[in-house]
């Protein structure tokens, strides 16, 4: 193995992968989701700073090709995990996440029963649009986390302190947190909205190399 930036780029977007799950572990919030989402962003981008200098600098390598997809699906899978924990597995975020997480699974077990052929399965545009969606759904869904501290909040109601704060007459502050959820329900709609259209760009994605693997699925006859 060649040690290239691009190599190295793709190395460091992989242990970030886990490094999101970590945060929560380490530091309370709102600094866990302050520090996930920033730590996500900038895995994502270099997604596509590794792609391209390889690509300039004709630093192609057997390595990164197989250690690309790996970091990204990585990357998707446990932001997904820690996003559906943290919403109280809202039904909104479950199902679209379990249609990524499905396909991501499929296909990649598609590609090693397949073995020498699985190149016929490359990398397709729009496969990268349905990458790009997941990351940006993911990071608009991260950025929800910093604005509210908590996923659960949002769906149970006024926290604590919004009741005290109603309870003594402190209208100002009961504003002022009115309007903050109403950012946070904007954000996390959002979020969702993208979400899904990520699942269903990863569903199209997932029939279309199931299709192309077909004819080498299928027993021979004698």
């Amino acid at each position: 193995m060649t040690w290239t930036i691009p190599n190295l780029l793709t190395v460091l977007r992989l242990l970030a992968a886990p490094g999101v799950a970590i945060m929560f572990l380490f530091f309370a919030r709102p600094w866990a989701d302050w520090f996930a989402l920033i730590l996500f962003i900038t895995a994502a981008v270099t997604d596509w700073f590794d792609g391209y200098l390889a690509r300039e600098w004709q630093q192609e390598t057997r390595f990164g090709a197989m250690l690309d997809p790996i970091a990204d699906k990585a990357m998707v899978v446990i932001a997904l995990l820690v996003i559906t924990g943290f919403s109280g597995m809202n039904p909104w975020i479950l199902l679209p996440a379990t249609v990524i997480l499905f396909r991501e699974v499929f296909v990649s077990g598609l590609r090693e029963f397949l073995g020498n052929t699985a190149s016929l399965l490359k990398v397709t545009n729009l496969a990268k649009w349905k990458t790009t969606a997941q990351m940006v759904s993911i990071a608009v869904l991260f950025a929800t986390g910093v604005f509210e501290h908590a996923f659960a909040e949002r769906v149970q109601g006024m926290d604590p302190a919004t009741i005290d704060a109603i309870m003594t007459g402190a209208m100002p502050d009961e504003i002022g947190i009115v309007r903050l959820e109403q950012g946070e329900q904007v954000t996390f709609a959002i979020g969702v909205l993208l979400l899904w259209i990520a699942a269903a760009l990863t569903a199209w994605t997932g029939w279309d190399y199931f299709s192309k693997a077909m004819p080498h699925l299928r027993d021979r006859t004698s």
